[in-house]
């Protein structure tokens, strides 16, 4: 894997491809809930209701499922218990892992995701022991486009940089900036391939060994896989070869 934004491409197509549906509308409706629980029912005025509103619709949830979930967070109900939780620590091959999510029990939650590490050849570490490894950032990704046109658009609504390649456009901002611009593009380009706010390493860890790309894939898989875990990040350098052919095994 040449980069994080190639990582990022890839685990959104597997995720497309491989999830298991029922999994993924019970996290982004419980993420909604939680947000219309904390701020206000109305994503006009709610950053955090919108984003996970549109990450969503991105994933295809129905309307429905999305307006219930609102209604059960604003109502006081699912959400009201819940807490976001980072958990850091480091994979097979020394990779370093930020794990993020929401729970209405510490304990059960970090028990389960030590237990995880622990069978996939990794450990929990302390809080802050790999952060530093990451800088956080909003990511706005199209997957078609004129890579001039994105570009331009993109640094004129106050991005940070924007990098083409075959896969797409990926369009990095500070976290206050994200808003703006992920509205200013979708202005002009309509929704995007995906968008939010997530961890982007600084420092990467190479993996050549097969066995040791396979291990850490089928971490990261088992931790996904965990009703409170929300998102994984990685700083893991893959080559674009090993990666695809770990893919379609």
């Amino acid at each position: 894997m040449a980069g994080h934004s190639k990582w990022a491409n890839i685990q959104h197509r597997k995720g497309k491809q491989d999830a298991v549906r029922g999994r993924l509308f019970s996290k982004l409706a419980r993420e909604i809930a939680v947000a219309a629980k904390l701020g206000d029912p109305d994503p006009a005025i709610n950053p955090r209701l919108r984003l996970a509103v549109d990450t969503a619709k991105a994933n295809s949830m129905p309307k429905d499922n999305i307006e219930r979930a609102i209604a059960k967070g604003a109502g006081g109900g699912e959400g009201e218990d819940y807490e976001d939780v980072r958990y850091e620590g480091y994979g097979p091959g020394g990779v370093a892992l930020v794990i993020e999510a929401l729970t209405d029990n510490r304990n059960r939650t970090a028990a389960e995701v030590r237990s995880l590490l622990s069978k996939n050849g990794g450990n929990l570490g302390e809080t802050g022991c790999v952060g530093f490894m990451f800088d956080r950032v909003g990511e706005v990704f199209y997957p078609t486009g004129d890579a001039q046109a994105v570009f331009e658009a993109a640094l004129e609504a106050g991005a940070q940089d924007v990098e083409s390649d075959a896969d797409g456009h990926l369009v990095t901002t500070a976290v206050e900036d994200f808003a703006a611009v992920r509205d200013a593009l979708v202005a002009a380009f309509g929704p995007p391939g995906r968008a939010g706010l997530t961890w982007r390493p600084n420092v990467t860890a190479a993996v050549t060994d097969a066995d040791t790309a396979r291990t850490l894939l089928k971490l990261v898989d088992a931790l996904e896989d965990s009703d409170d875990v929300q998102h994984v990040t990685t700083n893991a350098d893959i080559d674009d070869a090993l990666m695809e052919g770990l893919m379609e095994a």
